[in-house]
């Protein structure tokens, strides 16, 4: 689990989200409000609003398209999320049985305070180092 997680308001623009996903080399991104975890976004999510994969010289055309949708109306609401306290068995089997590459972290007692991410790599590394 990463417990010094990069998060997003939900008022935060599609391009503040693009912009933290490329600086730190991330795939997902945790939205709150006012602290409580409302959802999360992916680089999946923001590269399907994006043409500058298929063609070149198209960030104007991206940045139009960010600027007429909102983080709300692109996100993942109410993802799924795993309490701190859960064992990792749970967690792999989760991603296992979903499509989910990541999942956010809650605290025990508080299924909207964020606490960290964990994703599919970092079951992968943990399993790893029990061989």
């Amino acid at each position: 689990m990463t417990s010094h997680v990069f998060s997003v308001n939900i008022d935060d623009s599609l391009k503040e989200v693009r912009s933290l996903l490329n600086k730190h080399k991330i795939r997902h991104v945790p939205v709150v409000k006012d602290k409580s975890l409302v959802g999360i976004i992916s680089r999946t999510d923001i590269n399907r609003l994006t043409f500058s994969g298929m063609y070149d010289d198209q960030e104007d055309a991206d940045d139009a398209v960010f600027e007429m949708l909102s983080i709300s109306q692109v996100m993942t609401h109410k993802p799924k999320v795993v309490k701190q306290s859960d064992a990792i068995k749970k967690v792999a089997e989760v991603f296992a049985s979903s499509e989910f590459h990541a999942l956010p972290v809650v605290a025990d007692d508080n299924k909207t305070e964020l606490v960290g991410i964990i994703t599919t790599t970092d079951v992968i590394k943990y399993m790893l180092t029990l061989l």
